[in-house]
């Protein structure tokens, strides 16, 4: 491959992420970027690193935690960026970003609204986090401690199946004070 092809590619590959960035209108976790991108390109994980890291270096993109999750967002210079660039996009890779990202984005939305993870804590504790997100604000947050890596792992997948049950039942209990009240006199 010559030079001028790569760095043809590389262009390319810049302003598709800041493409699709432009597109989502907020924050995306790298990882759920990388989803839609290599649908639309077949980049490869360590070259989307690479751009993507040439991007935050240059201030078209911003890389920020956000509630213990690491989050990027286009930036205004990046917006600017890619308004001069968009032109280096060629249209059917643009079409193709469209219908992936159409399909692959209220996938990915949703995937993110129900969050549950467990990590050990020592050998015998598993801390568990379990969140329900809505419009990147979290509503809902929990977090336990399981006595062992099987029961955190039940709890923290009986969370992924069962949250929009779950959730409602969790919340009536809390505004059940009249009860609590009752049974304390």
């Amino acid at each position: 491959m010559s030079s001028n092809s790569s760095n043809t590619t590389l262009a390319e590959n810049k302003v598709l992420i800041l493409y699709l960035l432009n597109l989502i209108k907020g924050e995306i976790k790298q990882d759920d970027l990388f989803k839609i991108i290599t649908a639309v390109n077949n980049m490869n994980y360590f070259y989307f690193k690479q751009v993507l890291t040439d991007l935050i270096n240059s201030n078209l993109v911003g890389i920020y935690t956000k509630e213990d999750e690491c989050v990027i967002k286009i930036t205004s210079k990046g917006n600017n960026a890619y308004t001069l660039t968009k032109d280096v996009l060629p249209g059917i890779m643009k079409l193709k970003a469209d219908n992936i990202f159409a399909k692959e984005f209220p996938n990915i939305e949703e995937e993110s609204s129900v969050i549950a993870e467990f990590t050990p804590k020592n050998e015998n504790e598993y801390i568990i986090k379990c969140k329900i997100v809505e419009n990147n604000e979290t509503i809902f947050s929990v977090k336990t401690i399981a006595g062992s890596r099987d029961m955190a792992k039940r709890i923290v997948d009986n969370w992924r199946q069962n949250a929009s049950t779950i959730y409602p039942k969790m919340l009536n209990s809390l505004l059940q004070d009249n009860d609590l009240k009752t049974e304390e006199k």
